[in-house]
Parts: C-alpha cells; sequence; structure tokens
C-alpha cells in the first residue's frame, strides 16, 4: 500500500484493489445513510464490516469505532485493514486506537474524502 494519492476515474491511485473496495465500502455507507462518517473494515479473513456514525442521544460512536465494534460483535480476532470516509483531514486517536486493540500497531488505516480520494495511509500505531 502507498499513500498516493492521484486521483484515477475517482478511485485513489497505488492501493490494491481490496483497499480500494473498503473505500468504496465506507463512501457507500456515509452517502446512503446520510451520515458524517462511512467506515469499514477488513477482518483476518477477508470478511468487510461497514458502520455510519452512530449519534444517539445516549450512545455516540464514531463510524470506524462502530465498524470496529460490529467485527468484534461478528468474531472477528484481527484486522487486515480500515478505511474512513469523512469531511475530517485526519483521524482521532480514539478512532487509531480501536483498530490498533483489534489489529495491532501495524494495521493500515485509510483516510479518505466524500470523494473516494485518499487523504492519508497510516498506521493505527
Amino acid at each position: 500500500m502507498t499513500q498516493s494519492t492521484e486521483p484515477q476515474g475517482g478511485a485513489p491511485v497505488g492501493l490494491g484493489p481490496e483497499d480500494r473496495k473498503i473505500i468504496t465500502l465506507a463512501r457507500s455507507a456515509r452517502a446512503r445513510n446520510g451520515v458524517a462518517e462511512g467506515a469499514a473494515v477488513r477482518d483476518e479473513t477477508g470478511r468487510t464490516y461497514v458502520a455510519g456514525t452512530v449519534d444517539l442521544e445516549s450512545l455516540g460512536l464514531s463510524a470506524l469505532r462502530t465498524a470496529v465494534a460490529m467485527a468484534v460483535a461478528s468474531g472477528a480476532t484481527s484486522l487486515e485493514a480500515a478505511a474512513v470516509v469523512s469531511e475530517a483531514g485526519a483521524l482521532t486517536d480514539e478512532d487509531r486506537a480501536a483498530v490498533r486493540d483489534l489489529g495491532g500497531p501495524a494495521t493500515p488505516v485509510l483516510l479518505a474524502g466524500p470523494d473516494g480520494q485518499l487523504k492519508a495511509a497510516v498506521t493505527a500505531g
């Protein structure tokens, strides 16, 4: 995985098809649900979990923390990668910590804009 942000047909360049897939899934969750963020994570078996921001009076979770929670609740024991689609310019420490808790510090975390273009590629570390 590279950190290229050059567009190519609306998809980030330099990412493999599985990483492009989780960005696309995160983007569609954000648009479909009309929420601030969409996220997707891929577990150790290749299964994906997709979520949007949870904004209830009694419960607030970012899209990424929701996707990680869905993976854990479904029996995932590790993560291969995570992606967030957001207007934000950076990932929060809490989001990276959730990915790190399940996937470890070297787990790639991708941040893309609503247009699907990669803004940042970091590790959960």
